[in-house]
């Protein structure tokens, strides 16, 4: 028992710190840690609360990271993260009502959406253009991550892509910017949908803190040092990896 244990720390650490680089750089790392509890034996919706606590001490960190080197959009990253918690706490409330199966075959068909995501979305490249985070620009994005919370507090999986659509091209940020004005809207949605999976019992916290560790210290990695070079390597194994995962959820 006592070994099973140690082997699921190691794997639960592993996982998240595969998973805080890739959430870092993009998004998508839930499309491998909830999958990864799910397979220890959480269900469902213990497994999508669970994950929060990794997410939320992640991003933190992620924030942490790129504010140590300069990096940070204050206070656009607060009025859309504010926006984006009322929205989560719809989106958590919704994944703890649905049925277990019910929701893995969700999490199977959105892991082969990201799938193509990742695929045919084209490599975004930084601009020189001023970024437009204020007037009829901040209140658009503050109505839309009403919306993208929502479904950040039910799923989360591969949101951190749809921001860094969105960013980039409606806010005009560099990728740069984008990323850390990213995993601050998540850091304070995650916040509130955590307060809900908690209240209703939802959270494995043994798991959760011990996938903390790796989410954490992949977060901080990647968010400080530049990992353009993997970029592609990284992209082509979450294909991979995701695609599997997705059919295993699907058939078993």
């Amino acid at each position: 028992m006592i070994a099973d244990l140690d082997w699921n720390a190691l794997l639960l650490i592993a996982v998240g710190f595969v998973a805080g680089i890739v959430n870092t750089i993009a998004g998508g790392g839930t499309l491998l840690t909830l999958p990864t509890l799910i397979f220890l034996g959480l269900p469902p919706a213990l497994a999508n609360g669970t994950n929060r606590v990794a997410i939320f001490f992640q991003t933190i960190s992620a924030t942490a990271g790129f504010k140590s080197k300069g990096v940070a959009d204050f206070p656009f990253s607060l009025y859309c993260g504010i926006s984006a918690l009322f929205g989560a706490l719809i989106g958590a409330q919704i994944a703890i009502e649905i049925s277990g199966d019910l929701f893995k075959k969700i999490l199977s068909v959105v892991m082969i959406f990201v799938v193509l995501m990742i695929a045919f979305t084209p490599k975004l490249k930084p601009n020189n253009i001023s970024a437009k985070t204020t007037g009829w620009h901040l209140w658009i994005s503050i109505l839309s991550f009403f919306f993208i919370g929502i479904y950040g507090g039910f799923l989360n999986a591969g949101i951190g892509l749809v921001i860094l659509v969105f960013l980039p091209y409606f806010n005009k940020m560099s990728l740069v910017r984008s990323n850390a004005s990213k995993v601050a809207i998540v850091s304070i949605y995650t916040l509130g949908a955590l307060i809900v999976f908690a209240l209703n019992d939802s959270i494995n916290w043994v798991y959760g803190l011990v996938l903390s560790i790796g989410n954490i210290s992949g977060a901080w990695l990647a968010s400080r040092w530049s990992v353009a070079k993997g970029d592609v390597l990284v992209r082509r194994a979450m294909m991979i990896v995701v695609t599997a995962l997705a059919i295993r959820l699907w058939f078993f």
